[in-house]
Parts: structure tokens; sequence; C-alpha cells
């Protein structure tokens, strides 16, 4: 390993709880919580950070976040631009390469959400500027915009309710055993999950993504430095972001991708590169952390990260394989978007690192290797993958 290679060496938190759930606190206040709390894990005093990154216009602007935590100089600041979700693994990107080009010693990488303060991603905003091509075809929330790219992969390749439900039942069981899980303490079977109200055909309630109020954050340092740290460092072998000529505004948008793509994650060129870059293979992931604001984006990523062939994600999943803990690609260890939080996808990122330490509550044996990704179906989506030291 390059002593300069990029490595996460502290992980922190908020506590998580439905929007609306977490009263007297600021958006602000629990990112700087999350913060101090991931220097704490890397045994770091938050003076020490010099770096922030964060994305999908989180609005805790670096110079407030200096002052809050006493920083004695900030030499790197940025925001992943486009996306949404998509760019939670862009941002640890940035810091990525912030560090290994000397740029900055110790980057925090964080998203404040606080859906119960400011506006909530589930409901129509008419200043959103993809609302000019949707609204007027009564595409008025996210869910409305994906079904349409799912019910085009049910009527291309059979997929199922069936085979969502598996993602949902899933990460459910995965949340029963997560104290930081919202959901930790609501069961969900087949029968039940069949039950909930269709949200917009064919997505169901439970195939939908929670909308929380909370904050992550995680602390990236060089491999030379981390060697000085108490935590256990996590390799970044690669974290990447990108879209799919002809991707435009995608899902959110006027939904004029190119049909090759259309019933996808727009993430096939990335993943290709993203194996590339840390110089592994699909076959060599040992558990992954997919980014699941609809059960159905997790199957569009099984395919895109070559995990299964094209149109053959719904089997993959009824067969068991991402179940912890005999599936072949344990996936949304900690409960994921859908029953542990939605931080916009940033708590994954903290269960990889886990899962990596061998922390998990959800632990693989010998986990190695973590493919981590960012929103699918958007202009911009990332992934990264993680490596135990």
């Amino acid at each position: 390993m390059s002593e300069s290679q990029a490595c996460i060496v502290g992980i922190g938190e908020s506590a998580y709880a439905r929007w609306g759930g977490i009263e007297g606190r600021s958006e602000f206040d629990l990112s700087v919580e999350a913060v101090q709390r991931a220097c704490a894990d890397a045994g770091l005093a938050p003076r020490q950070i010099d770096g922030f990154a964060s994305y999908s216009d989180d609005r805790n602007e670096p110079s407030v976040m200096m002052m809050a935590l006493g920083i004695d100089q900030l030499r790197h600041a940025s925001m992943v631009w486009g996306g949404g979700g998509g760019g939670s693994c862009g941002a640890l990107a940035h810091a990525a390469a912030a560090v290994e080009s000397g740029r900055a010693r110790y980057v925090a990488v964080f998203r404040g959400l606080c859906q119960g303060q400011h506006f909530r991603f589930g409901q129509f905003h008419a200043w959103s500027p993809h609302a000019a091509f949707t609204a007027p075809f009564g595409l008025l929330s996210p869910a409305q915009m994906f079904a349409l790219l799912l019910r085009r992969h049910m009527h291309l390749y059979g997929t199922t309710s069936e085979q969502l439900a598996e993602v949902a039942l899933s990460g459910r069981a995965n949340a029963a055993r997560n104290p930081r899980a919202v959901m930790r303490d609501r069961p969900l079977d087949l029968d039940g999950y069949m039950a909930s109200r269709m949200i917009a055909d064919p997505l169901r309630l439970n195939d939908c993504c929670l909308e929380s109020d909370g904050a992550a954050a995680v602390i990236v340092t060089t491999a030379a430095r981390a060697r000085d740290l108490p935590a256990r460092p996590v390799r970044v072998l690669a974290a990447l972001q990108g879209s799919s000529g002809g991707w435009g505004s995608g899902m959110l948008g006027g939904h004029n991708m190119p049909d090759e793509i259309y019933a996808s994650g727009n993430a096939r060129r990335l993943a290709a590169e993203l194996y590339g870059a840390a110089g592994v293979t699909a076959a060599d992931i040992d558990v992954a952390q997919i980014y699941d604001a609809f059960t159905g984006t997790v199957l569009f990523a099984l395919e895109d990260y070559n995990f299964c062939g094209t149109g053959e994600s719904g089997a993959f999943v009824a067969d068991g394989n991402i179940r912890w803990p005999h599936g072949g690609l344990p996936a949304n260890t900690s409960g994921g978007n859908l029953s542990e939080a939605y931080i916009h996808g940033f708590n994954l990122l903290l269960e990889g690192v886990r899962q990596l330490r061998g922390t998990s509550t959800a632990q693989v044996d010998g986990a190695g290797l973590c493919l981590v990704t960012g929103g699918e179906a958007v202009t911009a989506t990332s992934a990264a993958i993680l490596a135990r030291d």
C-alpha cells in the first residue's frame, strides 16, 4: 500500500429519526456532532481537521463548520455538483484526492439532513429545475419518476413484486439487529409487504426509503498518518463519479435516456472504471452497501456492477444472494436507506467501514472488500471500493 493512499480512519453519526423526530436541534448541530464523533473515533482533535467535502447542496457552510469545530486552518472545501444522493461516494473521492495530493491532511466528509426542518425529498417542489419536464405529466415525486424505469424492467425481464419484496425483507431483517436503525422494532414479512399501500405502481410503501433526520461523517487521511491513529484504517481502493452519455436529467427529468440503458442505474461504465481503478472484479467483492432509495435501485445496481446479467437481478435476489449471513453477496447489512435511515445514502458508507473493521451488527465473516454505491438512476452516480487494511 502506498504511503499516500487514502484511508478512512474515523466514523461518526448522530441519532437517526423519522423526519421531524429530532426536536430542539438543528441540522447544523447534528452535522457538527457527527464530525466530532468521527474525530473521536479517529483519535483526533476536531481542530486538526483541515478539509471538508459534502454533496447535494448540503446546507452546512465550511466557514461556519470551521468555527464551530475550532479548526486551526482550512485547506480544502468541496461540494459534489449535481446527482443528489448519487454524490455520496463522489464526496469521498474529493477527500481522497485532497489527502493523496497533499492539499489537506484530515478531511471530514459528511452529510446532514433534517427533512423535518427543511423540505421533504418525497414531496413535489415547484422550484426544482426538473419540475418543468415532469409535473405536466403527473410525475410529482421521485417514486413516480422511478416507477417508470422499474415498470420497464418488469416488462422486459419479468421482474416480480415478490422479487422486490426480497430486497425490502432482507434490509428489514438486518435493521432488526441494528440498534441505530429507525425500523429496528418494525418487523416485516411478505404478507405485510404485499398488504402495504401502493405509492406509485409498482412501488409499494415498503419499496420506498425512509424520510429521516440525522447526520453522518467519516474522516479521511493518508495511510502514513493512519498508522499513528488508534482505529483500524479502511483503505479507499477507488472512488469515482460519472454518468453515461445520453442520460441527461434521467428519471428526475425528461426520461429520454437511450432505450438500452433506460431500465438501469446509469452505472455500467462507472462500474467498469471503478473495478479497473481498484484492480478487482465483482467476484472479489465480499459485501455491498447499495443505495436503496427504492428496492428497484438495488436490482439495477446488481446488474450494473456485474453481480448478475442484465435482467437477472430479480432471480439473483430471489435465490437469497443478498441475505445475511449465507448469501453470496450480503447487502445493506445495517438496514440501508429502506430500514436504517435515509441520510442521503451516507450511512451506507459508514456501514461499509464497520464491515471491514469487523464491527457490524450483521458482520460478514472475513469481509475484505466492500462496494458502496451512491444513488442509482440519477444524472451522475458514484461508488467506492473499500478494503480491509
